[in-house]
């Protein structure tokens, strides 16, 4: 492998972790069908176990892991993304 800045052949590859948390959402059918009346239905009736259940409930969150390899030049430090 050659650097496409100095033209070196000291080049390391090395792969990377990326982790991003991706969140849930309803989807707009929900929110046409059921959301536009639920929601203020609960926390109207059920205001307390709904801020218990908003504090202590599970988080609608995902890890979503990426991998990309990267090219790092020894000799000037370019560093480039292999596709």
């Amino acid at each position: 492998m050659i650097c496409p800045k100095c033209q070196s052949s000291n080049v390391n590859t090395q792969i990377i972790n990326e982790v991003t948390l991706k969140t849930a959402h309803h989807s707009i059918i929900w929110w046409l069908l059921i959301g536009w009346w639920w929601v203020p239905v609960k926390w109207i009736f059920f205001t307390v176990p709904a801020l218990i259940f908003k504090l202590f409930g599970h988080k609608k969150q995902r890890a979503v892991n990426r991998q990309k390899t990267m090219c790092v030049c020894q000799q000037c430090g370019y560093s480039w993304r292999i596709r």
